[in-house]
């Protein structure tokens, strides 16, 4: 198995190297953005271990690109950044998995082996039905070029229901998704917003991306409608 690890602080990823070729792993080593992206884009490689903080091009940029060229390798965050949004940005961005240092090589070794066990599955950061096109990272929603404002609740069913795309999601399901358990919620309330999402991102264009299911629940259309 071939691994590349980008991070600039040169001790760091050579211990890292080391330890993963004892483990029988054959590794290639970047020390800025710039040439991390030139190898992850014309190298095959079964895992990346990529630091945030990178000269040249920062790993959240590398990884972006990464998943903009159509490259799906799985890729493993390094970062001293703990906070939650800085995870959530590298999630959202494309990155497979997130470690903050410093940080156990056995954990590492676990979540890297984890990752190759996967494999390159394309995994879209962009959800897409036709041209119906949600993106969870900057919250935004387009029908076509037409940018849609919902509110959060309404992105969250949107985004509830593209993730299952072609399939019936009971109304039960959706309750529980979008809305807090310990919220005063009730099926009918998930009716009222199916109407208020068909309203924006369907009647205005003649389509009908929503589908009711009688007895069952609601199918997003995989074409958008």
């Amino acid at each position: 198995m071939r691994v590349l690890v980008v991070d600039d602080e040169v001790r760091m990823a050579e211990a890292v190297a080391r330890g993963l070729r004892a483990e029988g792993f054959a590794v290639d080593l970047a020390h800025d953005g710039v040439d991390g992206l030139h190898r992850a884009t014309t190298e095959a490689y079964d895992a990346i271990v990529l630091d945030v903080m990178l000269p040249g091009l920062s790993g959240y940029r590398v990884v972006e690109r990464l998943r903009a060229a159509g490259s799906w390798t799985p890729v493993l965050m390094l970062s001293a950044k703990d906070g939650e949004y800085d995870q959530a940005d590298a999630l959202d961005l494309g990155a497979d998995d997130y470690l903050t240092k410093p940080f156990s090589y056995v954990v590492l070794l676990a979540r890297l082996r984890a990752l190759v066990r996967r494999g390159a599955q394309e995994r879209p950061v962009r959800l897409t039905a036709g041209d119906l096109v949600l993106d969870p990272g900057t919250k935004q929603v387009h029908r076509g070029d037409v940018e849609i404002s919902l509110t959060a609740r309404e992105f969250a069913l949107l985004e509830l229901l593209m993730r299952n795309k072609g399939y019936v999601v009971a109304k039960a399901d959706i309750l529980d998704n979008v809305w807090d358990s310990a919220a005063d919620s009730t099926l009918n309330l998930v009716e009222v917003y199916v109407g208020y999402l068909r309203r924006k991102i369907d009647a205005p264009f003649g389509r009908q991306a929503v589908q009711t299911v009688r007895g069952s629940g609601y199918v997003l259309a995989p074409d958008g409608g």
